[in-house]
């Protein structure tokens, strides 16, 4: 489709990914996916440790990579840096498309943030694990092969060009607009 962009022009976004704040990023959209197919943007919602993004449909959806098809634990919530959303889709109205829940200006690398880092945002914690969060035909059809090829890779995996799994350590709220803050790796030493 001519809407895409070539790896090429993608590529062009890097030197702005790149410089992503480290500590603290900001929550620049929440997404509630209802059913599959259905996206609701909304201002606030509510973590919650067992259930995810309350009214979504993680824990119905199930998963394939757990043995019995239930819910991924590791895999609650999916964030993805806005930097490379903006890219990849080419305008907000279309962030929601990538069917992360959270989109937040901040660098999800591996280098920044390894499994087992924690994030304070609003109320809520979260902790990033080491489930890959990897690009699929869904991700392709809506923003081209390129695309695809530009979040995929040894490289783009290792920055987390796709985004990020993560579960929640501490219930709360969160809004839009709301500071994610990198924990210390001593608030990262127990396990919740």
């Amino acid at each position: 489709m001519s809407n895409h962009l070539t790896l090429q022009e993608l590529q062009t976004a890097i030197p702005d990914i790149s410089v992503s704040p480290a500590d603290q990023g900001t929550v620049e959209m929440i997404t509630r996916r209802p059913k599959v197919g259905e996206r609701d943007i909304l201002e606030a919602c509510e973590l919650d440790e067992t259930h995810g993004l309350v009214g979504d449909n993680w824990e119905q959806r199930g998963s394939a990579s757990t043995p019995d098809g239930s819910a991924n634990p590791d895999a609650q919530i999916t964030i993805i840096n806005s930097r490379i959303v903006d890219a990849v889709a080419g305008s907000k109205s279309r962030w929601h498309l990538a069917g992360d829940q959270l989109v937040i200006d901040i660098d999800l690398s591996h280098d920044n943030l390894p499994p087992g880092s924690r994030l304070n945002i609003g109320s809520a914690i979260i902790e990033l694990t080491a489930a890959p969060h990897t690009g699929c035909a869904k991700f392709m059809s809506r923003f081209g092969k390129d695309a695809l090829r530009f979040v995929s890779g040894t490289e783009a995996m290792r920055q987390r060009r796709r985004g990020a799994n993560a579960k929640i350590i501490k219930s709360g709220t969160i809004r839009l607009g709301d500071t994610a803050t990198k924990l210390s790796w001593s608030s990262n030493s127990t396990s919740a």
